[in-house]
């Protein structure tokens, strides 16, 4: 038989770690399941900082009831990395790595999926259901201002080696900024930290905070409270700060402004985004199903732009709610 022929129960879009809980859940409940991912699997998580740990626990981000088993209080990027490929290994998932979902077509039931590859081939895949769980990673923040384009540019942190005495400039004032600075400078750069508020934000890790507040007290990273980048040029960066217009060296700057959820692509299926509310997709609480007859999402963009709401934590019980919703609804189906 054609294999485009092939219609699967279920097609999961997005291979992090709560589209594989969700395929787990509902493959677990007897349904064919395929998974696609633009990138690698986990491709979050890999694009992550290389030395980066965890804030919560092994167990926390268990799936599919395999045990996490870490030496570590606070397990690594890595062994999250060794941990889901285990478990993908494990449960036989069916994941098609490097398959951008350009479209979908069709309806509840029979579903096509369109997509290309990195050589821009395109193929389809079919389904009755589909879950969207395309987390919100790749979409940085962008900041709209002069030089922002230029190679020197980046919106991740991976690994610090390629900076070592080098004029780098960190924009933000999170999580992500904070790691990457302090990162820099203890590997060498020389690091300037820029921030629109009057100090680092307030959900900085408990840990992170005090060792950030004291490199910049004790003169080791330089730092621009109130301040915003208005332009960047090969060789320099052009603050606007309370003092007045300063400019700097500058080699490389990291804009780790935060990132958001693909809301073009969400409207594109049909599903509806709720202005008033932080552009939450709508969709039933119950079920996670959207306002388009089977389409459910899973994970963080189940929260719009509020994305520090749900974590790989709590998004993992996604896929239970919605393959009991698959199993009632596809059981009614089959019996009509």
């Amino acid at each position: 038989m054609d294999a485009s022929a092939k219609i699967y129960d279920v097609l999961v879009i997005g291979a992090g770690p709560t589209g594989l809980a969700c395929a787990i859940d509902a493959q677990r409940a007897g349904f064919s399941v395929v998974i696609v991912d633009k990138g690698c699997l986990c491709n979050s998580l890999f694009h992550y900082p290389a030395h980066m740990t965890f804030f919560t626990t092994p167990e926390l981000l268990e799936i599919g009831d395999m045990p996490f088993s870490s030496p570590n209080q606070k397990p690594t990027r890595n062994e999250a990395l060794e941990y889901y490929r285990k478990v993908a290994e494990h449960y036989r998932l069916d994941v098609r790595q490097y398959e951008t979902v350009d479209r979908v077509a069709g309806f509840d039931g029979e579903f096509t999926v369109h997509m290309t590859d990195r050589f821009e081939r395109g193929s389809t895949l079919r389904a009755r259901k589909l879950i969207v769980s395309t987390g919100y990673y790749d979409l940085p923040n962008y900041l709209g201002i002069d030089g922002e384009g230029l190679s020197k540019v980046k919106h991740y942190y991976h690994e610090p080696h390629p900076f070592f005495g080098l004029n780098v400039l960190v924009i933000g004032g999170k999580n992500s900024a904070a790691i990457a600075a302090l990162d820099l400078w203890r590997h060498g750069a020389k690091v300037t930290l820029v921030h629109r508020g009057a100090e680092m934000h307030r959900h900085v890790k408990y840990w992170i905070l005090p060792d950030i507040n004291n490199r910049v007290k004790n003169g080791e990273i330089a730092a621009y409270f109130g301040s915003t980048v208005e332009k960047i040029s090969e060789d320099t960066v052009t603050l606007k700060t309370p003092a007045g217009e300063v400019t700097i060296a500058n080699e490389f700057v990291f804009a780790l402004t935060g990132y958001h959820p693909d809301f073009e692509f969400i409207e594109k299926l049909g599903v509806k985004l709720d202005e008033a509310n932080d552009r939450c997709p709508v969709c039933d609480e119950g079920t996670l199903e959207s306002n388009v007859p089977g389409i459910y999402l899973a994970g963080v963009i189940v929260a719009g732009e509020r994305t520090n709401e749900i974590f790989i934590e709590n998004g993992r019980f996604h896929g239970k709610l919605i393959a009991d919703s698959l199993r009632s609804k596809m059981m009614v189906a089959a019996a009509v």
